[in-house]
């Protein structure tokens, strides 16, 4: 292309800036790449960020579903346009590649949360510029916790820390400024635990606690404008009256403000009514899903679909990953295959990242 090299401080001609930006803004984000590539004001407005925040000042996000089924190899998926990307494999010591993991996605970043020999370790990758690195800390490393974000922030809560204390402390991390902020504690400390935004509040929802950490079958609201939690009787998903801990944290997800889980005992997807407090079953999760109580698939919400990732074993013998997805506005709960690759079968770590 005969633009391809231009340093060129203009977008487009007779437009603005911001014009311009607004006009790129409106494209799939698939497109980036080729539109970096145009000239120097392209690719400065779309590395540096500037972009995405304007597109989420017009209100304008995609989401895309990041997951690992091979520790260090990272694949994201764009529903819309059908599409799979390979990431940069993450350059991590095998002490960090064979610890627990957990994975967020905020902003225009997908951090990973594990362990090095001595300390807790997060690896951060940027979508700006398409590569990973090391070095962030908390102000309370932890693992094992519950998290979720909104926009450019996330909050996360419980875990353990190095010693293996369950914890009740949260953090606020604001992606725009790479900085944490410690909130509030938690009225229960808590490991094994979840975490969704929803109506503009963050919850986290079941886990272990206490001196035996025992199964916790409450969760807990956070409100960002006052600043404090109060605590919900019974939100787990999990069946009342367990005494055994949780084997793995709640599968939960959010879309539309209404909060699903699914169960992988008897495979059955549930949603909570948040008038009356209870949960009650809407389907059956796709058959072909394969789950190790709870570990291996992901149950994730992405924009206005509930998304459910997993796999088992095709005919031949060769392993697949599948991708399935409902729109709760279509009615009854019918699940959608969107795409199936030969693949490892067993998701480690998803995060859904809009921007």
């Amino acid at each position: 292309m005969a633009g391809s090299s231009s340093d060129s401080g203009s977008l487009f001609p007779r437009l603005d800036r911001q014009g311009s930006a607004t006009f790129i803004c409106r494209c799939s984000r698939s497109d980036y790449g080729s539109v970096a590539s145009l000239n120097r004001s392209f690719r400065n407005i779309i590395r540096s960020g500037e972009l995405y925040r304007w597109r989420r000042v017009n209100g304008i996000s995609e989401h895309w579903v990041y997951f690992t089924c091979h520790l260090l190899e990272w694949e994201a998926y764009d529903p819309n346009r059908q599409r799979w990307m390979h990431l940069p494999r993450m350059a991590s010591s095998d002490c960090f590649m064979c610890s627990d993991k957990e994975s967020l996605a905020v902003g225009t970043e997908l951090l990973v949360f594990g362990r090095e020999l001595t300390s807790h370790v997060i690896y951060r990758y940027s979508l700006l510029t398409n590569s990973w690195t090391s070095g962030m800390r908390m102000n309370a490393p932890r693992c094992l916790f519950g998290s979720a974000s909104l926009g450019e922030i996330a909050i996360l809560a419980g875990g353990c820390d190095s010693e293996g204390r369950i914890l009740s402390s949260a953090e606020l991390y604001n992606s725009e400024t790479q900085t944490w902020e410690l909130l509030p504690s938690m009225n229960k400390p808590r490991k094994m635990c979840s975490g969704v935004f929803m109506d503009g509040k963050f919850y986290v929802i079941g886990g272990n606690g206490g001196s035996y950490a025992k199964l916790l079958t409450c969760g807990e609201e956070y409100n960002l404008q006052t600043r404090t939690w109060r605590e919900i009787p019974n939100m787990s998903p999990r069946r009342r009256g367990a005494d055994t801990p949780a084997a793995a944290p709640p599968l939960v997800a959010v879309v539309n403000d209404e909060l699903y889980a699914a169960d992988c005992t008897g495979m059955e997807v549930i949603r909570y009514d948040k008038d009356r407090n209870i949960w009650y079953i809407i389907g059956r999760m796709p058959e072909r899903m394969v789950s190790m109580n709870g570990w291996g698939l992901a149950f994730k919400g992405c924009g206005n679909r509930l998304i459910v990732i997993g796999g088992g074993s095709l005919i031949s013998g060769e392993n697949f990953i599948e991708v399935n997805s409902w729109e709760p506005r279509e009615g009854p709960l019918q699940w959608n295959l969107i795409t199936r690759k030969r693949s490892g079968n067993f998701v480690y770590n998803c995060g859904v990242m809009g921007c």
